[in-house]
């Protein structure tokens, strides 16, 4: 049971926060956030249902966390381990998180893949995205695997797709010239780029793209 009391802040003004092991009464809570987080046109059968969610809990509940404030559940964040091969990095989210039922987890995987992270549209402005994300780390460090490891979306990528390759995108998202709602949220987390891959997901705001984005455990040693 992961448990993690902090403050947050709107502005200036500090708010009480848990960052906690979710559990299936939050379940409706759950699924309400990913309904709010993605509306159309991203694809309302990517949404989390019940039965995924009891797969959360019941075979890696240290990759199920949400944050809660004044008692309500505002953001969530999952994951399951995997082995992975920086040689073979290519892959779509359905095949690396079982379409989000996580029934390929592997207790003994060197990675913490990040199945989907999401926060209600009002309570966005506390920081809760970076919040859950350092969390995943602390389960990353105790754990001691090499790394924490997802797809980035890149719903800014649609407004420029006519003009740019996904690869120019990104370049320009790194250098800092163009502001990616997701990718630069996850740099600013402290991932770094691995690989651009494409038909990630079924997402017309990238264009199916993402880039996949690590943090490694710095308490490991790498190869």
């Amino acid at each position: 049971m992961y448990v993690k009391h902090v403050y947050v802040f709107d502005r200036d003004r500090p708010m009480k926060a848990i960052v906690r092991s979710y559990s299936r009464s939050d379940f409706e809570d759950l699924i309400r956030i990913q309904q709010e987080s993605f509306p159309p046109p991203f694809p309302a059968d990517l949404w989390w249902n019940e039965e995924q969610l009891t797969n959360h809990i019941t075979l890696f509940p240290q990759g199920a966390l949400c944050a809660e404030i004044d008692g309500r559940v505002v953001a969530s964040i999952t994951g399951l381990l995997v082995d992975f091969n920086p040689e073979h990095a290519e892959h779509t989210w359905e095949e690396m998180t079982d379409n989000g039922y996580i029934r390929n987890h592997n207790s003994s995987g060197d990675t913490l893949y990040i199945v989907d992270i999401s926060a209600l549209p009002a309570y966005r402005k506390l920081g809760l995205g970076k919040l859950l994300m350092s969390s995943m780390y602390e389960v990353v460090v105790e754990r001691r695997l090499k790394r924490l490891l997802g797809g980035g979306r890149m719903p800014g990528y649609n407004r420029h797709a006519d003009a740019m390759t996904a690869e120019e995108y990104t370049t320009a998202v790194l250098s800092g010239a163009l502001h990616d709602p997701v990718l630069t949220f996850l740099l600013r987390c402290g991932r770094m780029p691995v690989k651009l891959v494409p038909n990630y997901l079924d997402d017309e705001e990238s264009r199916n793209y993402a880039m996949l984005m690590e943090w490694r455990n710095p308490f490991v040693e790498q190869a």
